[in-house]
C-alpha cells in the first residue's frame, strides 16, 4: 500500500511538473542581460512596475514590461506610482543606478531588497532594462499625504501602533 501511494504520488508531482514547464534555472553572470531578465521576473519587480502583471499571473507581453503604472499606491506616506523604470534607466548611468539601488524609498518599494542585492545583481537589472529600451509613459507624480488624486488607488492601511498586533 505504502509503495502505491508513494508511486502515485510521485507521478502526480511529475505530471505537475511536467505541466508547469521546467523550474527556471538561473543565468550565468556572464550574461547580464539574461541575467537581469530572470532576476527582474523572478524578484517581483513586474509585480508593481508592469500593469496587470500580477493579476495576469505574468501573462503580459516582456514589450510591455517595467513601463509603470498609474495605480497609485497610497498609505500614511502619501501616494505613490510605481515608476516607469524603462525610461527612468535610460536618464541614468550604471553608478548612479547602483547608488540608488541602495538608498531608501518611498513605501510600498521594497528598496531594502534592493539593498541586500549583490552588485553583480543590480548590475544585470540595469543592462536588461537599458537593453530593453525606453518604452510607455512616466507615472504620475508622488502626492504627499492628504493630497486628492485622480486615478486609482491600493490603500494600504496604517501600521499598528508599536507593540499591538
Amino acid at each position: 500500500m505504502f509503495r502505491t501511494a508513494a508511486l502515485a504520488l510521485g507521478l502526480f508531482a511529475s505530471t505537475a511538473a511536467l505541466a508547469n514547464g521546467p523550474a527556471p534555472v538561473r543565468p550565468p553572470e556572464t550574461d547580464l542581460v539574461a541575467l537581469g531578465r530572470y532576476l527582474v521576473k523572478t524578484s517581483g519587480c513586474n509585480d508593481c512596475h508592469t500593469p496587470g502583471y500580477a493579476p495576469s499571473a505574468g501573462a503580459v507581453p516582456e514589450a510591455q514590461w517595467l513601463t509603470g503604472d498609474a495605480v497609485g499606491l497610497q498609505g500614511p506616506w502619501g501616494t505613490t506610482y510605481p515608476s516607469n523604470l524603462r525610461l527612468q534607466f535610460q536618464q541614468m548611468s550604471e553608478a548612479q543606478w547602483l547608488q540608488r539601488a541602495r538608498q531608501p524609498m518611498r513605501p510600498p518599494m521594497p528598496w531594502f531588497a534592493l539593498r541586500d542585492m549583490a552588485d553583480t545583481d543590480l548590475k544585470a537589472i540595469y543592462a536588461y532594462v537599458r537593453a530593453a529600451g525606453p518604452a510607455g509613459q512616466a507615472a504620475p507624480a508622488y502626492a504627499p499625504p492628504g493630497t486628492a488624486v485622480k486615478t486609482p488607488v491600493v490603500v494600504f492601511p496604517s501600521p499598528p501602533p508599536a507593540g499591538k498586533p
